[in-house]
Formats: C-alpha cells, sequence, structure tokens
C-alpha cells in the first residue's frame, strides 16, 4: 500500500499567489524615507559617483569595485540606512535588461535588510513605466528563496522598496510599471514555488484542487478533468503516460476572459509532475533529481492566468495543463504499445522517456478544435534544446513566423532569452512507425525539431509556437535574477506575450 507522504507545509497552496519576496509596498519617491535599512546607489565604470555613497571611486577602487555590472559593495557606516554601491557597467549596455539585473543585484547585496531602496539615477535611458517594472521585478525574483521545508526559514522578507525617481515627470508612470512588476513577479515566484515543490507534496490531483481552490482570486474560470472524464474525451496520451502510476492524471482548463476580447490565445503546458522515464527509466543523476520541475511549462502557464486581471489583459485565454506522473510499474505503458489521440492518430511509443509530447498532442487537439487566433505551447520537453543553448536561452518553433516573432519579441521584453530553430520537415519522416501513423522519437539527432515535428501534427494548421525550457526551467547558479533551482521561466514571457497579442 502506497502511504501518503508527511507533509512539512499544508496539502496545497493555499494561499495563492505565491508572495515571497513580494513587499507590502512599492513606492516611488523624490528623496528616500528616513526608516530604510540600506540605500542602493548605482555607479558606472566611468564618471561621477553618486554623492549619497559617501566615499569616491578611489575608495571605491581600492575595495575592488570598479562599476561593472554584477558588483556590489556595502560601505560600512555606524547606523542605517547603509549605503550600496551597484556596479552599472557603461553607457552601451544600459537597457530594460540591465537595469533589471542592477535591481537585482542590489536586492542580493542588501538580503538582510527588509525596508530598502534604490536610486539609480539618470543613467539608464528607459520609458518611466519600463523602469519601474524592471527595477521592481528585479528585487522581487532576486529576493525569491523556496524555504517552506526549512525549519529556520533563511530570507529576510522585503517589508518595503521604495524608488527614488528625482524627476517628477516620471514618477506617476514609474509607480505604474512598478504595480505590473509586483504582478509580474508574484506569477513567476509562484510558478518557481511550484515547480520547487517536491513531487510527494504536489501531486496532479492536488495541482488540480490547488488552481479550483484559486481560481475566482484571479477571475479565472477553471475545469477540471479526472481519469473517467479523459477517457471519454479520448485523450489516450496522458492516459498512456499515466498508466503507471498510483495517482490518478488531471487535466486543468483554465479560462481568462475579459470584456470585449480582441483576439484569444490557447496556451498548452506539459504538467508531469514526476518523470522517472517511465519503462525507459532516467540514470539516477543530478537531472534525474530536477525531475520535479518536469511540469515547469503548466507552472508558466498558470503563473501567467494568474497575472491577466490585474494586467488588465484585453485577450481571450484559454489553457490545457496536461498533469501526470510518468512511473515504471507493472501497469505502465511499455515500448512498442501503440496509443491512441484525441484526434484517432495512432502513436507508437518508442521510448516511454519522450512522453510530453504524448501528453501535449491531447490538448494540442482540444485547443485546435475551438479554433483560436493562435496556440502556444509551453514543455520541458528535450534535452537536446538543453545540451544546444544551455540554461539561459530556450528553443522557439513554429508553423508561422508573425506567431514566432511575437513570441521571440516577449523573450526580449522580459529578458526570458530565446533562439527560433528550423521546423525542418525533411525529419519528419525519421518519425515513421512501422506499426502506428507515427512514431514517439526520431532517433539520436536534431531532437528538438523533431519533437516539435510530432507536436505540428496535432494542431490542424492552427498558427502555432512550440517553447522548449529544458535548459531554462531551473539554474544551477546564482545569475541575477534568476535564483538557483527553479527559474519560473516563460511567465512573464507568456504574461507579455498575452497583453501585446493580436489576431
Amino acid at each position: 500500500m502506497r502511504h501518503a507522504p508527511h507533509k512539512l507545509i499544508p496539502d496545497s497552496f493555499t494561499s495563492l499567489p505565491s508572495r515571497t519576496g513580494v513587499p507590502a509596498t512599492v513606492q516611488v519617491v523624490a528623496a528616500p524615507g528616513d526608516d530604510l535599512d540600506a540605500i542602493g546607489y548605482g555607479v558606472p565604470q566611468n564618471g561621477d559617483v553618486p554623492a549619497g555613497l559617501g566615499i569616491d571611486r578611489a575608495a571605491l577602487e581600492g575595495a575592488g569595485f570598479t562599476g561593472r555590472p554584477g558588483q556590489s559593495l556595502i560601505v560600512p557606516s555606524g547606523a542605517a540606512p547603509f549605503a550600496v554601491a551597484v556596479g552599472i557597467g557603461d553607457d552601451d549596455a544600459r537597457g530594460t535588461a540591465a537595469l533589471r539585473d542592477a535591481a537585482a543585484t542590489f536586492a542580493r547585496a542588501a538580503a538582510h535588510f527588509g525596508r530598502i531602496g534604490l536610486d539609480i539615477g539618470t543613467a539608464f535611458a528607459v520609458p518611466a513605466s519600463d523602469a519601474g517594472r524592471a527595477i521592481t521585478e528585479g528585487v522581487l525574483l532576486a529576493r525569491y528563496s523556496y524555504d517552506v521545508l526549512k525549519t529556520k526559514p533563511t530570507t529576510v522578507p522585503v517589508e518595503l522598496l521604495q524608488i527614488i525617481e528625482a524627476d517628477g515627470d516620471r514618477i506617476a508612470d514609474t509607480q505604474s510599471g512598478a504595480t505590473a512588476g509586483i504582478t509580474l513577479a508574484a506569477a513567476e515566484n509562484l510558478a518557481r514555488d511550484l515547480a520547487n515543490t517536491p513531487p510527494g507534496h504536489l501531486t496532479a490531483v492536488e495541482y488540480a484542487e490547488t488552481t479550483m481552490e484559486s481560481a475566482a482570486d484571479f477571475g479565472l474560470q477553471v475545469e477540471v478533468f479526472d481519469k473517467a472524464a479523459l477517457i471519454e474525451l479520448r485523450a489516450g496520451g496522458i492516459l498512456g503516460v499515466n498508466a503507471g502510476s498510483v495517482d490518478e492524471p488531471r487535466m486543468i482548463v483554465i479560462r481568462y476572459r475579459p470584456e470585449n476580447p480582441t483576439g484569444h490565445l490557447a496556451l498548452v503546458g506539459k504538467g508531469i509532475m514526476y518523470d522517472s522515464g517511465g519503462i525507459s527509466l532516467k540514470p539516477s543523476d543530478p537531472m534525474h533529481l530536477a525531475m520535479k520541475m518536469d511540469m515547469a511549462g503548466s507552472a508558466a502557464v498558470f503563473g501567467a492566468m494568474t497575472a491577466l486581471r490585474d494586467l488588465g489583459c484585453t485577450t481571450a485565454v484559454s489553457a490545457w495543463l496536461m498533469c501526470t506522473d510518468n512511473m515504471p510499474s507493472g501497469s505502465a505503458t511499455k515500448l512498442g504499445d501503440v496509443l491512441v489521440a484525441r484526434n484517432g492518430t495512432t502513436v507508437e511509443v518508442k521510448n516511454t522517456d519522450a512522453e510530453g509530447r504524448l501528453v501535449m498532442m491531447d490538448a494540442l487537439v482540444l485547443a485546435a478544435e475551438e479554433k483560436p487566433d493562435a496556440i502556444v505551447d509551453i514543455a520541458t520537453l528535450t534535452g537536446a534544446a538543453m545540451r544546444a543553448l544551455g540554461h539561459l536561452c530556450a528553443v522557439v518553433l513554429g508553423n508561422n513566423q508573425p506567431l514566432v516573432d511575437r513570441v521571440l519579441a516577449s523573450a526580449a521584453n522580459t529578458d526570458e532569452q530565446a533562439c527560433q530553430f528550423p521546423l525542418e520537415h525533411r525529419y519528419r519522416s525519421w518519425l515513421d512507425s512501422d506499426i502506428a501513423d507515427i512514431g514517439n522519437l526520431g532517433g539520436a539527432n536534431a531532437g528538438a525539431t523533431t519533437a516539435a515535428l510530432f507536436l505540428s501534427e496535432f494542431v490542424d494548421g492552427v498558427p502555432w509556437a512550440h517553447i522548449d525550457i529544458a535548459g531554462t526551467m531551473q539554474s544551477d547558479t546564482e545569475d541575477f535574477w534568476r535564483r538557483k533551482g527553479a527559474t519560473g521561466y516563460g511567465t512573464r514571457l507568456l504574461a507579455d506575450l498575452a497583453m501585446n497579442f493580436a489576431r
């Protein structure tokens, strides 16, 4: 008999959204308040040093601080607020992404302080609203920590963030951007929480319950499909992957419906709660340990959906989260078995560790049946994508170049980097099967492309883009606003895509 794991936290995410690192107040002010613990000052590699630091460039350089991006230095003083020098580099690199990085650098340096302010000066030629959003995101994403299972939490919460803006004409727009930044950072930290949670603490069933319980808080409609309902839907892919599990699968359908929508965007997220590889068992290495994050695509979709109402999104968005674990057992799908997708396509299972595309094929068919203006899916799909681009850049493929261009633009807007790969149809024959319509594996090479070609079989000609986040789902190091562990990659990208989507 399987016993439920002992849980040190509540059974579900009953207090969504995650507010890890999110302050009670973000203020844009002309001058810092008297009750701050620390104030950060942007210091360029060349030029004047802000007077608020209280020391000159010679003293900074004597301490090894040159002003390059990523550097910080707390200036010792007898009392708060402490001054923090934050490197902002040279003029050529000072865009929105660099501003977000600078804010993250400050947040890390001031990690022990709860009431903080940042004076970046006039070094960044960034629109006021973009500046407010980037600074807020940088601070809140960098301050994130998943410590709910630690007996002694190590994170000092941010009680107050002040953004110091001397130009009075920019204050209102900067504040508006900061408000959006809070929403987006909370959404991405929620996605991080979900992906960081151990698989014994968040099953597909619990995930579905979480979305149901929280839907009204975000103006969302949620419908959950259990195993019996999936059988009625003829969703052979997710049922086949779930065959080896003791936990039921769930398909979670989430809808955001604004008044007078300007378009309809469909999102599909891979939600493999834990991926052992099934009968094609993974080796027991660090990547196997990270497979609790194989649902990171669904987490990004859910996180993005929670932000849409507060951002004032005018696009109608429908989302399908395909959730199950992939386990070996006597009842598990075997190599050589044939599954039948909702649209009747027969699929030979050549490798049970190529399961993500199997659960997603049914969702893509269901999404296409609704005739949306576009479909975008996001998934931790292939090791090939990670080997090609590492942990900082996702792979994007699609059947519609304008849609792919929109996805890449949103990646650039949010600094969630992505690169387009070709959907080379001459590789389609690699997916041929001797006994079924298609196989679920294309061979040892071009894995990211052949996986996307498989998915393309199920979109019925609807404009579609695929985001492979196998590499970007986690970070092994601390990198500006990316914390070690689950990154939440794709959350802000998808929210930006929905906000800027047009038919």
